[in-house]
């Protein structure tokens, strides 16, 4: 593509060089040029880019991106200055890719939790519809029935466009996709077009990268402020930052909720580990999720679908055929009568969420014994909040490692155990050992209790000390079970 049809649309301050030259590929890390790559370099955190622009040239690229241009240049080569050269990335990746965004109906759910759930439930129902979508989660990225590993709740603006462009080469008429706040701050949405933007809920988390709960709140609030007219935002206005997402939107305003009036309202009539009751809008069926924080996911998704111009019957049968997201309340009974729940709950709303509602169900003649831990090089402030939580509204809390990456896990389990209240210090034990930690919560439990392993969901693996290390809760489970039953 010539480097002049990459520049449409984008606000050029200055130019300087040939800019019709042929360009093969987008580049912002300079290891990976080729001849013939555009270059775009951009200011890190840690690295500013610009001090690339030289050996970018030497490896190949015939045109470089920047916001000032270097003191040595070469007349073989284009130099394009912008005002910022992130937010640039994002338009001269759609512009490569045809603009797919603008191609597809583009739907983008952000929020803290319940963003992995909703968009795969998306993507289920409109299979259960009859339509091919395109898949960008946490858990994997899809297109139709191919599945692609993911790195990233929300991949780099190029490999998006790529995804995208793909999509609508195979033939999808929709695309769903998780907008984490790190996605949001790091401008990996730029230039995209997105149909609906749906907000699930906002809590403590990230704090670590955001350092204040009011710029984390702002950074989820700027994927709304910058829709378009043409756009539709649905937000979730029992969640008290609901209405605020909408403050400064052009987008058409649509809302959901349990507790209030809404453009999509819900209520819970029944619920049990094997699914629920519900009356959306006036309509009951039955699903197999479970779980409150599921019937706002679930509502949210009949929202969107019902924006998209479908009716609203055909919607709820397309739910009602729904299987559960895995890693997310996700339920098994042992041979032995114990019901154990895996789930990605690594939040203290995620994790006061799946407790509430396992509690709301069960009879109180069970006991509940949860397994839990805090990932390691994340916000410290959230770990005695966990901590609190999880002994206050378990019989028995086991803290253990989740992630400990860099850190001691001895550490983080301190910081957990100081949120714990002096009258439940009976409630709980330490095993820094995840394994041993399961182990001793199926030791402990009997028939008819419920043991809720959370943090990890579907994750495979466990990273200690900057290693990867195989380690599925669901596995481990069914091993040791197997192994302590005989």
């Amino acid at each position: 593509m010539q480097l002049v049809d990459l520049l449409k649309r984008i606000p050029v301050l200055e130019i300087h060089g040939d800019d019709s030259r042929e360009i093969s590929q987008l580049v912002f890390d300079s290891r990976k040029i080729t001849d013939n790559s555009l270059y775009i370099a951009m200011r890190g955190t840690v690295v500013d880019g610009h001090s690339f622009i030289a050996s970018s040239v030497e490896k190949g690229a015939k045109a470089i991106v920047c916001e000032e241009f270097p003191e040595n240049i070469d007349e073989n080569v284009t130099y394009v200055k912008v005002k910022d050269s992130s937010k640039t990335l994002g338009q001269l990746a759609s512009n490569f890719y045809g603009n797919p965004s603008e191609k597809l109906k583009l739907i983008g759910v952000t929020g803290t939790n319940g963003k992995t759930s909703v968009s795969t439930l998306l993507f289920d129902v409109f299979k259960n519809l009859g339509y091919d979508s395109a898949l960008l989660s946490t858990v994997e990225i899809r297109i139709a029935d191919q599945v692609i590993p993911a790195t990233h709740t929300t991949p780099d603006v190029i490999t998006i466009n790529k995804i995208l462009a793909q999509a609508v080469e195979e033939g999808c008429e929709f695309a769903f996709m998780e907008v984490s706040s790190h996605g949001i701050a790091q401008n990996r949405i730029e230039g995209l077009q997105f149909k609906i933007a749906g907000f699930t809920n906002l809590t403590h988390d990230h704090l670590d990268y955001h350092k204040t709960f009011d710029e984390y709140l702002k950074t989820k609030k700027r994927f709304f402020d910058e829709l378009d007219a043409t756009a539709i935002a649905i937000t979730n206005i029992d969640d008290k930052n609901g209405n605020v997402m909408l403050q400064n939107t052009k987008a058409v305003k649509k809302s959901y909720a349990l507790k209030t009036m809404a453009d999509y309202h819900g209520r819970l009539l029944e619920v049990d580990f094997n699914g629920m009751l519900l009356n959306f809008n006036g309509k009951e069926f039955w699903t197999t999720l479970t779980g409150k924080f599921n019937v706002y996911n679930l509502l949210l998704v009949f929202g969107i679908a019902s924006e998209l111009g479908f009716g609203q019957e055909e919607i709820l049968q397309a739910i009602s055929q729904l299987k559960r997201v895995s890693g997310r309340f996700e339920t098994f009974k042992s041979d032995g009568g114990i019901i154990f729940i895996v789930d990605y709950a690594h939040t203290p709303d995620a994790l006061e969420n799946i407790l509430d509602s396992i509690n709301d169900i069960r009879t109180k003649n069970e006991r509940l014994i949860t397994v839990f831990g805090c990932g390691g090089d994340r916000d410290h402030a959230k770990r005695p909040e966990m901590g609190n939580i999880a002994t206050k509204k378990s019989t028995l809390a086991i803290i253990t490692s989740d992630n400990p990456r860099t850190e001691d896990p001895a550490v983080i389990i301190k910081e957990i155990e100081a949120g714990v209240e002096p009258q439940n210090f009976s409630k709980y034990t330490s095993i820094p050992d995840r394994k041993e930690a399961i182990k001793m919560a199926i030791k402990f439990a009997e028939p008819k209790d419920i043991v809720l392993v959370a943090g990890k969901g579907h994750e495979t693996y466990q990273e200690i000390n900057g290693v990867k290390h195989h380690f599925d809760d669901k596995e481990t489970i069914n091993e040791l079970w197997k192994l302590m039953s005989k």
